[in-house]
């Protein structure tokens, strides 16, 4: 089986440093072929472009613009009213995407409107998911990219989030029907959510387009104390024929390049994939 591929979540690590070119740099610096940013929105994909290039590496992800987060919003692709806006957002990340030559893009999904009741506004919100997510396949297929969805989970990290389980994730994707849209695996989330992990990655991963880590309960490096056994899931991911990026969303302990070791580690033993794998 082919090693694993990994890319640094420069939205998450390197925290020490200001901006995500000197991230990226970083990145680069400590080995990573590969990289991913939350919100790009705040540099010119010009800029990031060129620090990508010049730290060699190629970004494999970003995530539609969250929409007003002075009023609490995360993402709006489910959220009823605010269709244009999610187009909009959608228009900017795919300009991103292009010029970053970035394939994959995250629809963030948004969460349940504040004072409603989830389970009173669940169908109307996954109605207008559904309008929303055809509507992205479209755009996104003219420019050969993928959408992905991630399931966040509502236990701690964001109680309002309207997709939370993998489940919900894989039947909107099934009603969506069509193929370059994809499911985000974040490790953190769905053990959170459901445990069963082998279950659900043997299940779901012929879904899954893009796969995140992070330990659980603290969200720390995946050698950091927790309930994941990490060596495990990712012998498992190679075993199931796992082919995507593996991306490092999470809290550093302390400093990012220090707390490396458990990937230094993974490819001392595994080796690095290929160029090209």
């Amino acid at each position: 089986m082919a090693p694993l591929r990994f890319s640094a979540n420069v939205s998450w690590l390197f925290p020490e440093l200001p901006g995500l070119p000197a991230r990226l740099r970083a990145a680069g610096s400590s080995g990573f072929e590969a990289a991913e940013v939350a919100w790009p929105y705040s540099e010119s994909p010009e800029a990031l472009a060129r620090a990508a290039r010049e730290a060699g590496l190629r970004l494999v992800l970003i995530n539609t613009p969250p929409g007003d987060r002075e009023k609490g919003e995360m993402g709006l692709g489910a959220v009823p009213g605010r269709q244009a806006a999610f187009r909009e957002g959608l228009e900017q990340a795919v300009l991103y995407a292009k010029a970053l030559g970035c394939p994959r893009i995250h629809l963030m999904a948004g969460r349940v409107p504040q004072g409603a009741d989830r389970a009173a506004v669940r169908s109307e919100m996954e109605t207008v998911f559904l309008e929303n997510l055809r509507h992205a396949a479209g755009v996104l297929a003219q420019e050969s990219l993928v959408g992905l969805l991630e399931p966040i989970n509502t236990r701690s990290t964001d109680p309002q989030y309207f997709l939370d389980t993998p489940q919900q994730a894989a039947a909107i994707l099934q009603k969506v029907g069509r193929p370059n849209l994809q499911l985000q695996m974040d490790i953190f989330h769905w053990q959170i959510m459901d445990g069963n992990l082998t279950g659900n990655i043997r299940e779901f991963l012929p879904l899954v387009g893009h796969v995140q880590v992070a330990q659980v309960p603290g969200r720390g490096e995946p050698d950091s104390p927790g309930e994941l056994n990490f060596p495990y899931l990712f012998q498992l991911l190679e075993d199931e024929g796992y082919k995507g990026f593996v991306g490092c969303e999470y809290q550093p302990q302390g400093d990012t390049a220090e707390g490396l070791n458990w990937l230094r580690s993974y490819w001392d033993r595994r080796g690095r994939p290929q160029a090209g794998q």
